[in-house]
């Protein structure tokens, strides 16, 4: 009996395991780093607040104080039996007008955007049950977010056009200047801004490994707006974080690599034909 040519198939299958390399590549290079904010709070009310006690240890409300920059949002969410409000004000001195929820039943949520919120605390209670107190604190920008020092963390992810190096900064508005260096040699020097998200993002135009690592050093040129060099606070000048990176192929690609290939293997093996590679 003739014999099937399976060249067409084989060439197909190691057509198949190179388009799981680029798009593993293509992953490696574009898998998004999350990381927190102060954009956003979320605040709950404990079950039980709607009778006296949760106030001696402030967990009427939990967290009973958060912050936010200017833009930020809070949601509360009554994990009560008993209908609260979130009304903004003291219960010794009654409203304030600022917010209000009115009602709203267990279950239900209710947020506040602060666009037109001047930097402040902002405190709020409920109606119903006035024990029920919280504070809601808009920090102005450039403020230390409660930390007494300034700090960035710094990864790294190989690409094919270089490194790609993230900073992370714990306080938004912050001026700095990254340098890289290869052998002695700059291989990239930038200053940047941190906004609300407090991040950075940098290309190292270079390749790195065991043998010819890359040297980040990020300075702090001071925190405030762009445009407002004067009104600069905190640390200037001043060498904030330092590392020596090699990046590595990402675990999640290596993941999917992994079981891409086995998958191939799989549907080879049933059509009997194995690909060489």
């Amino acid at each position: 009996m003739p014999q099937e040519d399976s060249s067409p198939m084989k060439t197909k299958n190691i057509g198949s395991i190179f388009v799981v390399f680029a798009l593993v590549a293509g992953i490696a290079t574009t898998v998004p780093t999350a990381f927190a904010d102060h954009m956003t709070a979320e605040v709950s009310i404990n079950p039980g607040s709607s009778v006296p006690g949760c106030e001696k240890t402030n967990e009427c409300f939990t967290p009973n104080q958060v912050s936010v920059d200017p833009g930020g949002e809070v949601t509360w969410t009554n994990g009560d039996t008993a209908a609260h409000t979130v009304t903004s004000g003291t219960a010794k001195d009654g409203p304030d007008g600022n917010w209000d929820s009115s009602l709203f039943m267990a279950g239900t949520t209710f947020s506040v955007k602060f666009d037109d919120y001047k930097p402040g605390t902002y405190p709020y209670f409920c109606m119903v049950h006035p024990w029920m107190t919280g504070e809601v604190i808009v920090e102005a920008a450039g403020e230390m977010h409660g930390a007494d020092e300034l700090t960035v963390t710094v990864t790294d992810l190989a690409t094919d056009g270089g490194v790609q190096v993230d900073l992370e900064f714990n306080q938004a508005h912050v001026n700095y200047e990254i340098t890289a260096t290869q052998n002695g040699n700059v291989v990239l020097q930038e200053k940047g801004h941190a906004h609300t998200d407090m991040m950075g993002h940098h290309m190292v135009p270079v390749s790195a490994s065991d043998d010819n690592p890359i040297d980040i050093q990020v300075k702090s040129l001071g925190i405030g707006l762009p445009d407002e060099e004067a009104k600069w606070t905190g640390p200037k000048d001043v060498i904030v974080a330092t590392k020596q990176v090699v990046p590595e192929f990402g675990t999640i690609a290596m993941m999917i690599l992994g079981i891409s290939i086995v998958s191939i293997i799989a549907v080879t093996a049933k059509t009997r034909v194995i690909p060489r590679l």
